[in-house]
């Protein structure tokens, strides 16, 4: 016998029993994307290493530490995508989606991965979900986005998740702001930890997002962004708050938030809450409109977010937001004898054409064993056809719920006969969910 492979660290395996929730949450993004008329796109795992490194920018700790970047035998750097804002921005310019109108608005569920520490939440192996749209420079894109991030939560019921955003304004903005942040900063060089200082020359503005504590502290008193942002893009934070104002959707700027990725500009948001231990970003994005030209096209005003599917299920569990179990077996058909297993196999193929779940000894169990697992799986109903029920031509199924019984034919008719009393058991359900509510 073999030694057991394991899993690798930071990877996490979705079994079976709980694949429902994950279906269950995808399923409510995949609507809401698709009713603020987003489309799908699916991109490549890997990607040249260049692209992440003019996209989400060299002075990052994604690039500088956390990509899994490797050469493949024609001597190419290909990386595991540590994101999904480059590769759908790759693929919008490489099939240029633009000639099909403006805007583009994309969604798409994708693997990332980033080698960073493993945690609660935060695995080397996580999945997103994200939304992008390109074309699009008026503040009401900006307002759109964020209502499409803020319907998520809402459509699975999420409480006490604040939306945080902020402005980092434009390439010109940007350059009066970084120069007062390095002048703020030189003053702590000897404080800072060696990335940092790495950063004061190349970003410094990524000095705010270090984790180390002591740097942290010390960006606490640093000068704010939108103490220099310009006229337009103060004017453009204004009209999106006031459209925000307009949805109904509650808000708090933070002055601090510039997110992780160099490619943002302009708005920043971040949904956070404090309900899965400290406090936590949820779902984060902003707009990028250097980022398409940073790439090689035309300029291209664009925006977006992405949110951890982890985080968002452990986001659930704690308020105990319960998810709809999946259906289970609708008949269980056990079978005694060669000539029943013949029989019960058409029945079930019969069965599962009509879109019923239906189930039948395929391991060969005793008729004990066929009927313990039958109440295992969940099935609502079982029956169990035997050779004098097929020489009758008819046999008998029972609701497990509550053991009551009826007789079905097993020719043509078998499957009206059933539909006619799963049907009838499923009002009675209904109905007494209602009196009881």
């Amino acid at each position: 016998m073999g030694v057991l492979t394991k899993k690798v660290k930071g990877a996490e395996d979705i079994l079976p029993r709980d694949s429902y929730k994950w279906q269950f949450v995808e399923n409510v993004m995949k609507k809401e994307a698709e009713s603020f008329g987003f489309k799908e796109i699916r991109t490549p795992v890997f990607e040249h290493t260049v692209l992440f490194n003019r996209s989400v920018g060299e002075t990052t700790d994604v690039v500088q530490k956390e990509m899994y970047t490797f050469d493949t035998k024609g001597g190419e750097s290909i990386t595991l995508r540590p994101e999904g804002t480059a590769g759908a921005a790759r693929a919008y310019l490489e099939h240029a989606l633009y000639n099909e109108g403006l805007p583009v608005k994309a969604y798409y569920m994708l693997t990332c991965y980033r080698y960073e520490k493993a945690q609660a939440g935060r695995q080397r192996e996580f999945h997103q979900f994200g939304m992008e749209t390109y074309g699009a420079a008026d503040a009401k894109a900006d307002a759109e986005m964020i209502c499409a991030a803020s319907s998520v939560f809402e459509r699975l019921g999420i409480q006490n998740i604040n939306l945080e955003i902020n402005s980092i304004g434009c390439q010109d903005c940007r350059k009066n702001y970084t120069a007062a942040l390095k002048s703020y900063f030189e003053g702590y060089k000897d404080k800072l930890c060696p990335t940092c200082l790495s950063r004061l020359d190349r970003n410094p503005m990524r000095i705010l997002d270090c984790k180390n504590e002591a740097c942290h502290e010390i960006a606490k008193g640093a000068p704010t962004v939108l103490e220099y942002i310009c006229g337009d893009c103060s004017d453009h934070f204004e009209r999106v708050k006031t459209f925000l104002d307009a949805a109904d959707v509650d808000y708090t700027v933070n002055p601090t938030i510039v997110r992780g990725l160099d490619y943002y500009t302009r708005t920043v948001f971040e949904f956070v809450t404090d309900c899965i231990g400290a406090q936590s970003t949820v779902c984060g994005g902003g707009r990028y409109d250097g980022l398409i030209s940073e790439l090689g096209g035309q300029p291209t005003p664009s925006l977006g977010f992405a949110m951890g599917i982890e985080r968002l299920l452990m986001v659930l569990e704690a308020q105990n937001i319960e998810i709809p179990k999946p259906s289970t077996c609708d008949l269980y058909i056990a079978a005694l004898g060669e000539n029943a297993e013949i029989k019960s196999f058409r029945l079930i193929k019969e069965l599962r054409e009509a879109s019923l779940i239906a189930e039948g000894d395929i391991v060969g169990r005793g008729l004990r064993a066929q009927m313990k697992y039958a109440d295992k799986i969940g099935a609502k109903f079982s029956m169990v056809i035997g050779d004098d029920d097929i020489t009758a031509n008819k046999a008998k199924i029972k609701n497990m719920a509550n053991g009551e019984q009826f007789e079905v034919p097993l020719d043509e008719g078998f499957l009206n006969a059933f539909l006619e009393k799963y049907l009838e058991n499923y009002q009675k359900t209904i109905s007494m969910s209602l009196t009881q509510n």
